[in-house]
């Protein structure tokens, strides 16, 4: 049964394809582990229950983040915990770049979180909520760090939309 959505809701729309690869991934390394064991005539109760412990960690480690976003807020859920800013009250934004380039947001209240850029890159709804809020984090002054940053981001992803669309019409 599909639970049903809030309106106005913007959600990554890779998320499950990525999903379904960590658990394949997961599934192949547990089966592949189980195999090995047995063919070497070493498997036990206890070596299947590892193994399959394992498989899980696998699966666990690889399950993507799950972005979703609405009018004034982002949200980013791992396995272990949700965490959402205010983006219509942001007060920095960072980006680390790196083997793994990340966003870090903060808003007025404390809260903090951190996000792949490239999710958003993906996701024009989820980039189009996130861009709605920090226009009004700019209108109300509470922005003090990072605008910038966004702006050099809103900068990239306009130009790999535009060239997607060329590419797409033959025009490239």
């Amino acid at each position: 049964m599909r639970r049903s959505t809030a309106a106005g809701t913007a959600r990554d729309r890779h998320w499950r394809g990525s999903a379904r690869l960590a658990a394949s991934c997961a599934l192949l390394f547990g089966t592949l582990a189980f195999l090995v064991d047995w063919d070497a005539g070493t498997l036990t109760g206890p070596r299947a229950l590892l193994w399959a412990a394992l498989a899980t960690a696998v699966g666990v480690v690889l399950l993507p983040q799950r972005v979703s976003a609405g009018p004034g807020w982002l949200a980013v859920r791992t396995p272990w915990r949700r965490r959402v800013v205010r983006t219509d009250a942001l007060t920095a934004v960072r980006q680390y770049d790196g083997v793994s380039s990340h966003l870090v947001l903060r808003d007025v209240h404390g809260h903090r979180l951190e996000l792949d850029p490239r999710i958003l890159a993906a996701n024009p709804l989820l980039w189009h909520e996130l861009d709605t809020g920090v226009r009004r984090s700019l209108e109300r002054g509470t922005l003090r760090q990072g605008a910038d940053v966004l702006d050099r981001l809103g900068h990239r992803i306009d130009g790999e939309a535009t060239e997607g669309v060329l590419r797409a019409s033959g025009l490239s």
